[in-house]
């Protein structure tokens, strides 16, 4: 089942609700049983159950959070996507725990069958904490 440009659209406006209400079933709704996902770390989750696992503490704990779309590409021939976004939310950075922050990445996603069956995530490894950009602080794996 490929998707049309304008149901690719659809499903990428579906997406970015439901992550701005922070409805992690909804968000799992449109990946495929089978997806890859790799996080700015180099993380990966292989599967939906492993994906609902590595994702369910984030969505639980990191309230307030907030996608807006920056800039779409999709290449309907190829099933593929890349969205670049902004996320807002309260830092988790050292010494700015709680301040508004912003961060900047890009998602490519590839589709199958009407599902996102890759998602890799790239994130720029700077974010602004009060008009200041600063380094981000990188997670252990």
């Amino acid at each position: 089942m490929l998707l049309s440009r304008h149901e690719i659209i659809d499903v990428l406006n579906t997406w970015n609700e439901a992550w701005n209400r922070h409805d992690l079933d909804e968000v799992m709704d449109l990946f495929h049983d089978e997806i890859l996902f790799e996080n700015w770390t180099g993380g990966q989750a292989k599967g939906k159950d492993a994906l609902r696992k590595a994702w369910a503490p984030w969505f639980a704990n990191h309230g307030g959070f907030r996608f807006t779309e920056e800039e779409t590409f999709i290449d309907e021939k190829e099933q593929k996507v890349l969205f670049r976004w902004l996320l807002e939310w309260p830092s988790f950075e050292k010494m700015h725990k709680g301040k508004p922050e912003r961060r900047r990445g890009v998602d490519v996603m590839h589709f199958r069958d009407g599902k996102i069956i890759q998602k890799l995530t790239y994130s720029k490894t700077t974010v602004d904490i009060d008009g200041k950009i600063l380094s981000m602080s990188i997670p252990d794996k």
